[in-house]
């Protein structure tokens, strides 16, 4: 077990993030769920109910593949709001299904065609789920900075793990079943499950998110592209060590090593130039610099009108110094791109990607001024993207940041990681397709408990969901990366057969509105049921992710605690959702540890984390395997 002693812990109080406490236990809830005693799909066989042992340990049941609903499928080129469909009725004793009736939502009045939204062929028939690109939401794209952190032992900051940068680490089983030509069409799949700690049972529905857009039509716009480039003297330090001590101070990151390592500023250097290495002559760029001030280092033009060897050479020579002023390096580049926010946004992409450590100390550093700017660009057109670098990254300045419409982010960690990253996925990582998408649930029998999966979770309630943007992404085997939102509901009726209301409402990029109205009837099953393998996925990593959130809050409350004292997590609360309050914004080392009684509960809930990796079929998930049996050591 790893242990600070107390004189460290003592110091350490008043530079720590300060966090909030777990929440409440929720009410134990009814082990029955509502089923629709109809479906319009083949009923599947039951999953049989897996008794619940006594320990932490977990049984999965086995994974079951369900039929899903048939869908109404539009004429070519059109979009066309089906009526309802009939239900058949299902096999006696059938899992649960959905009773599905759906119809076409947003600016489309019931019954008429509209346009296939932008991005689709003309005439083009509405593509099969496997030839399609997917959608997954904005935010974070990644965890690697939390990984960073606890492969240095060092002990990383809650919102180094978000749930929708965990989920686009994996690919999904969306639920759908059926083609469409939609730009976005959602699907809806469930899960009954009882808290591997608590034994509560737990009800959760998924929503896939899927696109019409053909993989062989997906292109990306040309660019007009700002790269701004941290040049201050924190990213002179190397990629695994923090610029501030637990103290606060500034820490010479060679001082024990006698050797020469590459730091965050040669790291940057290459990652811009792996950026620029991804452009056409069709596209248009600028690179600005920003420490103390910012400068233009690389006016806005076309690639074929520029010297791009001599240019990438420039980069790779940029050396860093001077105080971290990210406000004035936000504005240098809404200067040099703000000409062309009145771009055709049929032809072009604006955007500006930020390569920084986050750790800003001069100038308007706070997060309202720093989103502010961001905000204002969003509306003009022009979206960010913020690439973090080095294990001491500022997750938790960024993370409320991409919030934004259009903004996501990134960490490095590795020159050739981010290269090959780069390669693979540009023009996913610059092109959002879905804008403003809601999600209205009523139902007088379950509410929303939680949404995982969206960088606007705080921004929903009971009755609603809330994304700002969702990004083009891969699908591939029949699976999307990062396609899914996960709804925890809560049961606020014994009727047995409560039905719920979904309506969708969303923007494509010329603010064009479309939508989708669903109506879904849940009937009684037992746990464990997973209508597929995308929902197991998700529940698991949602748990996952809350059990890391529950522990790093509880280590930083106590880190100058002198007795010893109990994990906000046990026997009786389950695994609770995290309440996190935003912390300062430099944020300093604290070293890796795990205490009181989590290693006990890590090693437990790698037990079950295992037996559902194998149900699953994911070996990608091993890699939190291996988290998990570090922490627990």
């Amino acid at each position: 077990m790893k242990k600070l002693t107390l004189s460290i812990l003592a110091v350490m109080l008043a530079a720590v993030v300060v966090f909030g406490g777990c929440s409440s236990v929720a009410p134990s809830l009814t082990t029955t769920v509502p089923r629709p005693a109809t479906s319009i799909a083949t009923a599947p066989t039951v999953a049989p109910v897996v008794p619940v042992p006594t320990t932490f340990s977990h049984v999965p049941a086995p994974s079951t593949t369900v039929a899903r609903p048939s869908m109404s499928i539009p004429p070519p080129a059109t979009i066309v709001v089906p009526g309802p469909v009939p239900n058949v009725p299902a096999a006696p004793g059938s899992a649960p299904a959905f009773s599905d009736s759906s119809r076409g939502g947003g600016s489309a009045q019931a019954g008429a065609a509209m346009p296939a939204p932008q991005g689709f062929a003309g005439g083009a028939a509405a593509a099969a789920p496997g030839n399609t690109i997917g959608l997954a939401a904005g935010g974070a794209k990644d965890i690697s900075n939390f990984r960073e952190n606890i492969g240095n032992n060092y002990l990383p900051l809650p919102t180094d793990v978000t749930y929708e940068g965990l989920f686009y680490d994996y690919y999904f089983d969306t639920g759908a079943s059926k083609p469409t030509n939609k730009l976005y069409s959602p699907s809806y799949s469930f899960a009954v499950t009882r808290d591997p700690l608590s034994h509560q049972t737990e009800y959760y529905l998924s929503v896939g998110l899927n696109s019409g857009l053909k993989e062989s039509d997906f292109q990306r716009k040309a660019l007009n592209l700002v790269i701004v480039l941290d040049t201050s003297g924190s990213m002179n330090e190397q990629y695994n060590k923090y610029y501030y001590d637990q103290n606060g101070r500034q820490v010479d990151a060679y001082s024990e090593e006698g050797i020469n390592r590459s730091s965050k500023m040669q790291s940057a250097n290459e990652s811009v130039v792996s950026i620029l290495d991804q452009l056409t002559s069709n596209d248009r760029f600028a690179i600005v610099t920003f420490n103390t001030s910012a400068r233009v280092e690389q006016s806005m033009d076309f690639v074929n009108r520029s010297d791009m060897w001599k240019v990438k050479e420039d980069v790779r020579n940029i050396t860093p110094g001077g105080s971290t002023n990210l406000e004035a390096g936000l504005a240098m580049a809404s200067k040099q791109i703000s000409r062309f926010s009145g771009a055709n946004s049929s032809e072009y992409e604006n955007r500006i990607i930020v390569l920084t450590d986050a750790q800003p100390n001069t100038g308007d550093f706070s997060s309202s001024g720093l989103a502010s700017t961001v905000q204002d660009d969003a509306d003009q057109h022009i979206y960010t993207t913020f690439i973090g670098i080095g294990v001491d990254f500022n997750s938790d300045l960024i993370e409320q940041i991409s919030k934004i419409r259009g903004a996501n982010y990134y960490s490095v960690h590795s020159p050739s990681q981010f290269r090959q990253r780069v390669e693979e996925e540009f023009d996913y990582m610059v092109t959002p397709l879905v804008f403003n998408l809601s999600l209205n649930f009523e139902s007088r029998g379950w509410r929303v408990e939680k949404v995982f999966g969206s960088p606007e979770a705080d921004e929903s309630s009971g009755r609603l969901m809330k994304i700002n943007t969702l990004f083009a992404s891969k699908s591939q085997g029949g699976e999307t990366r990062g396609g899914l939102v996960l709804l925890k509901l809560k049961k606020t009726s014994s009727i047995s057969n409560s039905s719920i209301y979904l309506r969708t409402s969303y923007e494509d990029r010329n603010g064009r509105t479309d939508g989708d109205e669903q109506t879904i009837n849940l009937e009684t099953t037992q746990p464990e049921y997973f209508e597929n393998t995308g929902i197991r996925k998700g529940v698991l990593l949602s748990r996952y992710a809350a059990l890391l959130k529950n522990w790093m809050i509880d280590e930083r409350q106590h880190v100058a605690y002198p007795r010893p004292w109990d994990p906000c997590i046990n026997a009786d609360t389950g695994i609770s959702i995290p309440i996190e309050n935003n912390g300062q914004w430099e944020r300093q080392s604290l070293p890796l540890r795990v205490s009181g009684l989590y290693d006990r509960i890590f090693s437990d809930f790698a037990s079950y984390f295992n037996s559902e990796m194998r149900a699953i079929g994911d070996n990608d998930l091993k890699q939190e395997m291996n988290i998990l049996n570090m922490l627990s050591k």
